[in-house]
């Protein structure tokens, strides 16, 4: 996969202010870690979700523009140094100012997977990586990745979050409070019936209610889907399109992460996150990090079914649930397995901006 080249400066805030903090378009965002990018907005959030409490999902991540509006995808923190979120919330964006109550951090490169396909919305996956390491903490922790051979079948509860619209056109109120709900996942041959055959690749997986009321939407791009094994939280999926938001049937689709160990492998090369393999018949006796079985790059699954026309993107205008989580210990090697509780302190937050003229050199 090749890396792609952005001229542009990037900063990475970590701010401990006094009391909640705020997003620039003044409405409070509590509970989570998250990323600040200038981009034009594009507005999602969770439907049918409820406040997240303090505690939970502490790898969620906000990537956020002050000149329109504030939030407008998420990501999630997957070590002290790269964030994982979709290829189709980065391309064109733009990025002017700096606040000076922040420590400003350098984001050194962007990797959108070479193989995204806008049209499609195949592999649509991409990497943030920092210039330098965020400090984890309590509060601050990142999530374990599905590994290569990781299953989740049909019915598998699945948890999403994010600042994204509560329903189609209407924001999230304030003060902006992380959201959270659960939907079971659909499996990919139903999913094809319901949104189109051949619309739903390999690479993708989709999660929903046949009645609708729980989705992600407009805001939610790029943030995570995880499920919890024993007491392990696992990145299943990065919140990708759909059809309207919380329609009946028609489940919200997502970058399939089990399929992308070894492109981030490749990508990351050292200090590589914890990758767990999911499966409904672990015993729980102890659960491991794995290594991918091979060098060359995932499938790339092509269609020739064009989706249908009303296919939105998850990006926002303005977008789990226990307090336990993996947390991170670093060595040659390091694990995200081990359990440990932690609060998501809502004081602190990470922020990363990007400023302007993008440009992608193949």
């Amino acid at each position: 996969m090749s890396m792609k080249s952005f001229p542009f400066n990037v900063w990475c805030y970590v701010s401990f202010t006094a009391g909640s903090f705020s997003q620039l378009n003044g409405k409070n965002l509590s509970h989570s870690s998250y990323v600040h990018m200038n981009h034009t907005p594009l507005n999602t959030r969770i439907v049918g979700g409820v406040d997240a409490s303090e505690g939970s999902w502490p790898w969620q991540i906000s990537l956020h523009s002050s000149n329109f509006g504030g939030h407008f995808c998420g990501g999630s923190l997957i070590n002290n140094e790269w964030v994982l979120t979709a290829a189709h919330c980065l391309p064109g964006r733009t990025q002017q100012g700096v606040n000076a109550n922040e420590i400003s951090r350098n984001v050194t490169s962007i990797i959108v997977h070479n193989s995204y396909d806008r049209n499609t919305n195949n592999n649509d996956i991409a990497l943030l990586q920092l210039s330098s390491a965020v400090t984890f903490n309590n509060y601050i922790r990142p999530v374990c990745l599905a590994a290569q051979n990781s299953v989740f079948p049909s019915g598998t509860s699945s948890w999403i979050t994010g600042w994204g619209d509560v329903q189609s056109g209407v924001s999230l109120p304030s003060p902006g409070i992380l959201q959270e709900t659960m939907v079971p996942v659909v499996a990919n041959d139903q999913c094809n019936t319901l949104l189109g055959s051949g619309s739903v690749t390999s690479n993708m997986m989709c999660a929903g209610l046949m009645e609708g009321g729980k989705d992600t939407c407009q805001g939610d791009s790029g943030g995570p889907m995880v499920s919890k094994q024993c007491s392990v939280w696992v990145q299943s999926g990065i919140t990708s399109w759909g059809y309207g938001c919380a329609d009946p049937n028609a489940p919200g689709v997502y970058t399939s992460v089990s399929q992308y160990q070894i492109w981030i492998t490749n990508n990351i090369g050292q200090n590589l996150p914890g990758f767990v393999t999911f499966s409904p018949t672990s015993t729980c006796q102890s659960v491991s990090t794995t290594s991918p079985t091979s060098t060359t790059s995932p499938t790339t699954t092509k269609t020739t079914t064009t989706p249908k026309t009303s296919t939105t993107l998850r990006p926002a205008t303005t977008t789990l649930s226990p307090n336990q989580g993996n947390s991170f210990s670093y060595s040659t090697v390091h694990t995200c397995t081990n359990i440990l509780k932690w609060l998501v302190h809502p004081k602190m937050k990470i922020v990363i901006t990007y400023s302007p003229f993008m440009s992608f050199q193949t």
